[in-house]
């Protein structure tokens, strides 16, 4: 039934008459929305109501999925009139809403020298006392349109390098390094009480010090952010090490950024990807069980081009002679998600990622992860409108309003035809 949410769309064929459909479409479309948890409520939980006990303690605790949306920052300060924080940021929370988002990520930056692990600088781009201001008031701005926040400090590493990869070399290093990461994180939980982000991650992609011996000073820092932060706690951990991760059980929610390659061989069909991501699944619920904590994809997502699940962490920038391929970015992104929607110890995902001005396509290639204005941005739509497991009354039956969505770009619910009629490629 892993494909239940999503029988219509990018590579759906007929399955019923159409009048039965748009009858039990319209019909049950407000049955589905109504069973949703209204995002602009309180969440209620965090450091003074943990989460029900549990792999099930997101669904126990009535929260409604994740439909979520990472919305990155305009990575420069020569756009002084978009990101976070302005009109074009703002527009950008609007479209996330209309696309069926409940909640958003953001994700201000911190810079790091190189992978020794000097210290990190609090400044990026923008002078740190207005990109604070900058992160409240899109934190603000969001929770005006009804959207809940997640939010995400990440490492820039300046000379080139994967964060996971940082060693300073010796113990004194290493001091030196969780005491300059710790008022780096420190600070942007600050910010995240202050505005009343819903959801903190403390970390991303910290391979070498959360899978390592060196984990216990991280654990003492994830109390550091309790003692300043009362919402829900997260750490993005990478899908390949978090088996290895050792820090999950101080957390309220397993994060994984989850890059997941779907498959080992070139043009697999969309069966070989979600046999490879019915794996996924059974694997997630057993570390879900293990840790007796839900899990949330922190990060998901795949490239415009040929063969995104194969190799889905490889980044844009660095590619060269690309075959854009909206449809394989689109079935990649259902194989992913159809089996997880139906798991109930999953409690959502975060779709990587726009930006904060919807008119500027510079931040990113043609072929690069957003699925903004693609195929991939109808699956999103068609998900973020079903019911899931993890809602309350849970997956009691696919919604079948979710299967209208056929044009990039197009918020407005498409209804003529919406299972008999194949998506345009």
């Amino acid at each position: 039934m892993a494909d239940a949410w999503y029988m219509g769309g990018v590579i759906g064929r007929p399955t019923t008459a159409a009048a039965f459909c748009l009858w039990v479409a319209t019909s049950l479309w407000s049955w589905s929305a109504a069973a949703q948890p209204d995002a602009t409520t309180a969440l209620g939980f965090g450091r003074d109501r943990p989460l029900p006990p549990g792999a099930d303690g997101w669904a126990d605790a009535g929260l409604g999925g994740v439909r979520g949306l990472t919305v990155g920052p305009i990575e420069s300060a020569l756009h002084p009139e978009a990101g976070y924080g302005t009109a074009a940021g703002r527009a950008a929370l609007v479209e996330a809403r209309e696309l069926g988002s409940s909640w958003v990520a953001l994700t201000p930056f911190g810079r790091v020298w190189d992978l020794r692990g000097g210290g990190v600088d609090l400044t990026f781009e923008a002078e740190l006392a207005q990109n604070r201001r900058d992160v409240l008031t899109a934190i603000a701005d969001a929770h005006a349109e009804g959207l809940r926040v997640f939010l995400v400090p990440h490492l820039w590493v300046e000379t080139g390098g994967w964060r996971a990869l940082i060693d300073p070399g010796s113990d004194a290093g290493w001091a030196r390094w969780a005491a300059s990461y710790g008022r780096f994180i420190r600070y942007w939980a600050e910010v995240a009480e202050l505005g009343q982000a819903e959801l903190f991650s403390v970390g991303v992609e910290l391979r070498s010090w959360v899978t390592t011996a060196r984990a216990p000073s991280f654990s003492d820092l994830i109390d550091d952010v309790r003692a300043r932060y009362s919402g829900l706690i997260t750490y993005s951990a990478n899908w390949d090490d978090v088996d290895r991760t050792v820090i999950l059980g101080d957390l309220d929610v397993i994060g994984i950024n989850a890059f997941y390659p779907l498959t080992k061989k070139e043009k697999a069909s969309y069966f070989d990807l979600a046999l490879g991501a019915q794996r996924i699944a059974a694997d997630l619920e057993l570390l879900a069980e293990r840790w007796q904590k839900p899990v949330l994809l922190t990060e998901m997502g795949y490239t415009t081009r040929v063969d995104p699940a194969l190799r889905p962490w490889e980044w844009p920038d660095d590619m060269t002679d690309v075959t854009v391929d909206q449809r394989a970015q689109a079935i990649a992104y259902r194989a992913l998600l159809a089996p997880l929607l139906e798991r109930t110890f999953c409690a959502g995902f975060f779709a990587w990622r726009t930006y904060a001005d919807p008119d500027d396509v510079s931040e990113e290639a043609e072929w690069g992860f957003s699925p903004r204005g693609k195929l991939a941005e109808l699956v999103l739509r068609d998900a973020f409108t079903a019911s899931w497991a993890v809602d309350p009354g849970g997956l009691w039956l696919t919604a079948p309003a979710a299967h209208r969505a056929r044009t990039p770009g197009l918020y407005a619910w498409e209804l003529s035809d919406p299972l008999l009629t194949v998506a345009r490629e």
